[in-house]
This record gives C-alpha cells, structure tokens and sequence, in this order.
C-alpha cells in the first residue's frame, strides 16, 4: 500500500509531547532540559540470484531526554511513550544525574544562539521547505514493485556479460523519517527526511577461475530521483569485470590517483582529525595548527549543513538545525589549503573557547557527538582522464579495505584495489597491495582534484591525486 505522509494534526502532537516532557522535567526539579524524539519507517528487500533472500518491513518512535542540575548532567531514552513510560524517563534521568559529576563546560548553547523563528509550540523552521528533505514518492511503489526493482537491477547486472556467473544480490531500500526537538530555552521545531536506494552486487569469474566482486548504487530523497535499476546493474557489472585478472605489483613509490569513492574516505578521515573532541583531548594531528597551511593551496574542504543538491533535493547532510538545536550553517574547514575552523559542538566549542560550529549530532541517549553536514572537497577544473593521463606510472585506487588510519598521528596504511596506471592508460587491475603515508604529508602532496564531484551519500569527493605514497605489494 503507498505510504502517506502524516497529518499535520499528528506532527503537532509530535512536537507537543516533545516540549511537555521539557516541562515535565523542569517541574521535577531539572535547570535545564532537552528532549529529541524520532519516528520513522523503512523497507529494505534482498534478491540473490532472483529469489528474495531477505525482507525487512519496519517501524518505530522513540524519545531520549538529557536533564542539567546545575553543572551535572544525564540523559535516558525510552519507546514507551504512555505517560508513565515517559514519567519513569524524567525520574531516571533526574536520578542519574544527581550521582554525576559536576562539569564546568555542560549545559544547553545560549539563548542567543538558536534559531528564533523555530521557538514555540508547533513551529517549523524556515528550512524544512525549502531545504526539500521529504517527498512522500519513496513509498509510491507496491511491495511486490519494490522487490521487481532489485531484480531488474541484479538481472541487468548478471545479463551483461558472460563472465558474471553470480551474484551478492540486487537490492531496494526505502525510509522515512522525522526528528522532532525541543529544550528549556524555548526551543521547539522538526524537520522530515525520505530515502530510496537500488544496488547491485554481481560477482566475475576468469579464464583460472578466480572470483571478482563490485557493486554499484544510486540513492536520493525522492524514489522519482533513483537512477534506473538496469542503469545501476550495468553499472556495477562494468566495475566487477574491470577487476578480472588482478595482480599484485612490485612496492614502489608512485602517484596515487583516488577514485570519487575513495578519495571520500580521505575526507573522512580529515573530519575526524578536525573534530573539536579530537583536538581538545589534543588526540589529532590538527591540533594546535588552527589558521596554519596543512594541504595544498588548490584544496578546500567545506562542511555545508544547508547544501541543495543539483536535483533541487536537500544533501544527505542538510537539517534545519543540529543536534543541539542551532540552525544549520556553511563552514570552511580549510581554506586554500589553511585550516580555518574546526568542526564543534557546544561542549568542545567551550573547552577550546572557541564558539560553536554547529555541528552537535546526536542520538536519543547520552551527550551531543560532533557529526558533519554536507561534507566535502571543492571540485578542480580536470576530468578523471586528464588527471590519469597525466600519471606515467601510478595506481588508480578503486577499493579500500582495513581502518589502518590514525589521526593522532596521521599514519595511513590501508589495503587496496584498483588498476595500474602506465603512460596515463589504465592498464591491469591490482590487487593485494597496501598504500601508506601520512595524512598530514598527504593533504600537503594532493598535485590534482577532479572536476567530477557527485554527491551519493552525506561525504563526497572529487577524483584526487596524491604523490609520493608507497604502494607496498611483490
């Protein structure tokens, strides 16, 4: 049955209980109060070589509070949202923060800091239409259509060619969501999300027999955005045949050319070590280096909470406003290669006196994390074939295996798979090997970026190409 959006009666009763339950923790004693409390539906099919292997049909609410007394804090969570689930929820929270330590640097933002036009009962922030997070298309297909379209998109994948004998299986996701916040400053707002996604999984076998496997996928707000499945299979069968015939390579030290989907890893791995909880418990290479060159000058990172993607679809990262309530900002991490920010929330801004970047992320229990909005590396002006044409003898990294990095330090060693590159022509596919380096001569050696940024999930990168790594292999 198409799924339909909820009434507007049923997300003010949302937003109602939210800022009851502040209330309700005031009067039992609480300085301070926040609540969040998230509602939302999935599906999610699994076809492996036609048959459905898996099917998941899912739904849940759920509440989380965090209550101050004075300088202490606690926070709880419950699903049971009939009021003495929800009394029981204050009076553990009150509980366990009576037993905590004080902390100088808790409590809420100040009441300056958040976005006014969200305040009161009911209220939407500006951003939650125009920032297009939710279309009720997600769910416009059957069940029976949503499992055809993970068959058509493994079927396109295992009809391309010969070689492609299995199969991981075809898949189809859709989900939506809906966030609703609220605290003891006045502050009260929700926003609603949507996804749907389609991947493919084949698997190739060559002439000795050895087995290869990719995949491909396409994700986006709006079930009419998805790119066609039989376009996602083929897809995800060019990318499994290219890997047929792997071997390993001698260790050297060459340009290493990262593909849009490694290369986002990198960024990754920068927003850890520009993180303010990294960087006060001073457990990041970046510490210390605020307003200093640590990449190259033609390298910008930017964390982009209000992004429109090209469809006219909010980013996976876009929000009206964080986990703390602030309303959504654009910030420059680096700059040209200088680093001008890093990413805060509350709690970190205070321990490093800095102020907050609005970055609070959180889930229904315990303190706000720090998590990124649209996070991501300006495009340059190359292709991926001009950069690679470029390379006379490199490797072309398609695949990345292991967490070999540490943003204390900055050491990075990680396996990897791709294709060799000799006389700016991608040659074999490789395999086996390891790249290392350090994050921090890294940033510095980036010599090209890609004009070929796409957004496919919340962190995106263009092609780029980073010299003098090692290659470990033979």
């Amino acid at each position: 049955m198409p799924h339909t959006a909820p009434s507007a009666e049923a997300a003010l009763d949302l937003e109602s209980l939210a800022s009851g339950v502040v209330a309700q923790a005031l009067q039992a004693g609480a300085s301070d109060a926040e609540a969040v409390l998230r509602e939302g539906d999935e599906f999610s099919v699994n076809v492996r070589m036609g048959e459905v292997e898996t099917l998941k049909e899912s739904g849940s609410r759920a509440l989380g509070l965090r209550v101050f007394l004075g300088k202490r804090s606690a926070s709880a969570s419950t699903s049971d949202l009939t009021a003495d689930g929800i009394r029981q929820l204050v009076e553990g929270a009150l509980a366990l923060a009576q037993v905590t330590e004080e902390d100088p640097f808790n409590g809420l933002p100040e009441r300056e800091e958040f976005a006014v036009a969200g305040s009161g009962p009911g209220a939407s922030l500006p951003g939650e239409n125009h920032l297009h997070l939710y279309y009720d298309d997600v769910y416009s297909l059957s069940g029976p259509e949503r499992i055809e379209w993970a068959r058509r998109c493994e079927a396109a994948a295992l009809s391309a060619d010969p070689r492609i004998t299995n199969s991981d299986g075809g898949s189809f996701d859709a989900a939506t969501g809906r966030k609703v916040f609220a605290n003891s400053h006045g502050f009260v707002s929700s926003y609603r999300t949507s996804y749907a996604g389609v991947a493919a999984a084949p698997l190739a076998m060559d002439a000795d027999g050895k087995m290869q496997r990719d995949g491909w996928w396409s994700s986006a707000r709006s079930f009419a955005l998805l790119e066609s499945p039989e376009a996602v299979g083929a897809e995800a069968a060019r990318r499994t045949l290219r890997r047929l015939g792997a071997r390993r390579v001698p260790t050297q030290r060459v340009p290493i050319v990262f593909s849009p989907e490694t290369a986002r890893t990198l960024v990754g791995s920068l927003f850890e070590a520009a993180s303010g909880d990294a960087v006060w418990r001073s457990a990041s290479f970046l510490a210390g280096k605020l307003g200093q060159a640590i990449a190259a000058p033609a390298l910008t990172l930017i964390d982009d909470h209000t992004l429109l993607l090209p469809s006219g679809a909010g980013g996976f990262g876009t929000s009206p406003f964080d986990g703390e309530g602030l309303p959504s900002q654009r910030n420059v991490v680096v700059e040209n290669g200088v680093l001008r920010t890093y990413l805060l929330n509350t709690y970190a801004a205070r321990k490093l006196g800095l102020k907050s970047t609005h970055n609070a992320s959180r889930g229904l229990a315990g303190t706000p994390g720090i998590g990124c909005g649209n996070l991501y590396v300006v495009p340059g002006t190359q292709s991926e074939e001009q950069i690679l044409a470029g390379v006379q003898a490199g490797f072309y990294v398609t695949g990345l295996m292991g967490f070999g990095v540490n943003v204390v330090t900055g050491d990075y060693s990680r396996g990897a798979t791709g294709l060799w590159i000799e006389n700016g022509q991608l040659t074999h596919a490789v395999e086996e090997v390891t790249i290392a380096g350090n994050l921090a001569e890294m940033l510095r050696s980036v010599t090209a970026i890609g004009s070929d940024l796409v957004f496919r999930g919340a962190v995106a990168s263009p092609t780029l190409r980073i010299d003098g790594m090692t290659v470990a292999g033979a």
